[in-house]
């Protein structure tokens, strides 16, 4: 754990985040479910109007992990910072390295002074929510996910 080290994404970054993000999709079965291509992600963080930010953790120079979010508006509480993925490589995990990514997040949020943090988690995804007890989080039952496609929206 000495040699890990947590700093902000770079655009350089994009195509190893991307990698994970692949690497997540597979393991909550959704692999077909990664459409993004590299240009549109590098645009949505580093482009003229940036919509995620990231941290990542090294292992000697290489990406290992890494928490991407953004700010949510919630018209009941006001700013909060939504996790949208959060991952750290399988080899690596059980190690100390979700936890200081986690808490980096943690007190971005808090330094932004937003009103909470959110994020979703999978029902069957036990060692996600038995990391996620160990803060006390609020894992809420009722709601259900809802989205359009873009070829959805355009019809």
């Amino acid at each position: 754990m000495n040699n890990i080290t947590i700093r902000v994404a770079k655009q350089e970054d994009c195509a190893r985040l991307l990698e994970l993000i692949n690497e997540l999709a597979l393991y909550e079965k959704a692999p077909e479910e990664v459409t993004v291509t590299l240009a549109e992600f590098i645009d949505a963080g580093f482009g003229a109007a940036p919509v995620w930010k990231a941290f990542v953790a090294e292992d000697e120079q290489q990406i290992i992990g890494f928490a991407l979010y953004y700010t949510r508006y919630s018209t009941w509480k006001g700013c909060r910072l939504y996790l949208e993925d959060f991952l750290v490589t399988e080899q690596y995990r059980g190690k100390g390295v979700g936890k200081i990514l986690f808490e980096t997040v943690m007190r971005e949020a808090q330094e932004k002074n937003y009103n909470g943090m959110t994020w979703q988690v999978l029902d069957w995804n036990e060692p996600a929510i038995n990391f996620y007890n160990k803060y006390a989080a609020q894992i809420e039952t009722g709601w259900l996910n809802a989205s359009f496609s873009k070829e959805q929206i355009s019809k």
